[in-house]
């Protein structure tokens, strides 16, 4: 989509995972040590762009990645994920929780889907929602790089959903992999800063 057809009435600010427990030093990946102060600074860096996109009749859309409970409350956990994150249990990104919710600093989202994988569209009505509120344009930021961010960008491009991707509003647990993810992803997607984001959207 060429910026001259640009609207941000039919934009979604697509936030991949921004919960209180991946970012909030009380969270769930605080607990287990997983910190990263370039995770920690992307809601400051993205709240303009929300705040230009709100201004201008955008949607606020917010992805929650989910830890399904089962029986007596214990979450279903992937094998991969409970390897690399065994510090992880029950209550944790539990839907409805504190823990679960989108950042604070980011409220309120206008949609908010639940996943349970790295992609926002597997097993989700996130595609439904997002052709109901007329969307077609998604930028999209968020956790991590190459993980969430990446399978997400990827399916919205399959889907022919024009995609941006905040190159400062997105961050893995090393600038190396962000760097590299960012590199493949403007293969499938347009790159731009935040502030270059926002710049558009005022100028809409």
């Amino acid at each position: 989509m060429a910026d001259h057809s640009f609207d941000p009435t039919r934009t979604g600010l697509l936030i991949v995972d921004l919960q209180n427990d991946f970012l909030h030093p009380d969270g769930a990946y605080a607990r287990g040590n997983q910190k990263s102060a370039d995770i920690a600074a992307l809601p400051a860096r993205v709240l303009p762009v929300a705040n230009a996109l709100r201004q201008k009749g955008g949607w606020i859309v917010s992805t929650q990645f989910t830890l399904v409970p089962g029986k007596g409350g214990e979450p279903f956990i992937s094998p991969h994920l409970k390897q690399i994150r065994p510090f992880l249990t029950k209550g944790d990104f539990a839907p409805g929780s504190w823990g679960h919710a989108l950042v604070d600093e980011l409220q309120p989202a206008d949609l908010s889907v639940e996943k349970v994988a790295y992609s926002a569209f597997y097993m989700t009505r996130l595609e439904w929602v997002l052709r109901k509120a007329g969307i077609e344009t998604l930028m999209v930021c968020g956790i991590v790089t190459n993980g969430g961010v990446a399978s997400t960008v990827r399916d919205a491009h399959v889907r022919d959903f024009s995609t941006f991707v905040l190159s400062d509003g997105c961050a893995a647990f090393s600038a190396e992999t962000h760097e590299r993810a960012m590199g493949d992803l403007s293969t499938v997607a347009k790159t731009m800063t935040c502030s270059e984001a926002a710049a558009l959207i005022s100028g809409a």
